[in-house]
């Protein structure tokens, strides 16, 4: 039986160009999103018989546990790779950003990777050298002004993985998060501001995508994808960088 990969969040972006990588690769995709249109459209590009697609929303944990129980059965018992890649982002003032937003972004950003990795558990678990990729930022480890709610999400992301990654060990499931600065995809491009035009958006959902193929024969725990400038600001803040300093820096960035 082919390898497998299920990814959530997969009709567009980051998602979309993860499970036509793979699909080329030649493994089982199980494609999930909320958006139906883009899920016929991607399924009908890869095909239906090495894609498995269903309608899911990540916060509702009984959907959840549905939905990766008729993946298991479709792929044979086996999941390789857990790709935790749905995610929400609103960009402004926090207070501008409605409470309901707020919740929603938590809800996805968070709540839904629990949901998932949580369910996944035994199918991860039953097959050999299986991976949990969380979809992170370098908002998850730069404080982003304007993205209040979603840096902190994504500092969420991070810390789960961590933790998560030294437990699992003993069941022999990696766990590793992949931290990109702004990708070009819809929810990016629906979401302007001035942090995005100051950092600019130079990473493709192809460059994402074959981080992903790289993370699935790597013990790495974290995947920075950035532009060199970029990364030394990120390694600095880690250091030497004074917080005064780093909060100048992004103040002028985000504009606020």
């Amino acid at each position: 039986m082919k390898k497998s990969i299920f990814i959530t969040g997969a009709s567009s972006g980051i998602g979309k160009a993860t499970a036509i990588l793979f699909a080329n690769k030649g493994w089982f995709i199980g494609i999930t999103d909320v958006n139906e249109a883009g899920l016929d459209e991607l399924a009908g590009l890869l095909g239906r018989k090495i894609a498995f697609s269903a309608l899911l929303d990540v916060t509702d944990a009984d959907m959840v546990a549905a939905v990766l129980e008729e993946f298991n059965h479709a792929a044979d018992g086996k999941m390789n790779i857990l790709l935790n890649n749905a995610g929400i982002l609103r960009i402004n003032s926090f207070e501008d950003i409605s409470l309901k937003d707020h919740h929603a972004i938590l809800d996805t950003n968070a709540k839904g990777i629990l949901n998932c990795t949580h369910h996944a558990f035994p199918y991860l678990k039953n097959t050999a050298g299986s991976r949990v990729i969380n979809m992170a930022s370098v908002a998850s480890i730069i404080p982003t002004p304007t993205q209040v709610t979603y840096s902190a999400s994504k500092f969420w992301v991070r810390g789960f993985t961590e933790a998560l990654n030294i437990e699992w060990e003993r069941y022999g499931i990696h766990v590793c998060d992949i931290m990109p600065n702004y990708v070009d995809t819809p929810m990016v491009e629906q979401n302007p501001g001035k942090l995005v035009e100051n950092v600019g958006v130079s990473i493709t959902a192809e460059d994402v995508a074959e981080t992903v193929w790289m993370a699935v024969s790597s013990t790495r725990v974290h995947w920075l994808i950035d532009r060199p400038q970029n990364k030394l600001l990120i390694k600095l803040k880690g250091g030497i960088l004074p917080f005064s300093l780093l909060r100048f820096v992004m103040r002028k960035k985000a504009g606020v």
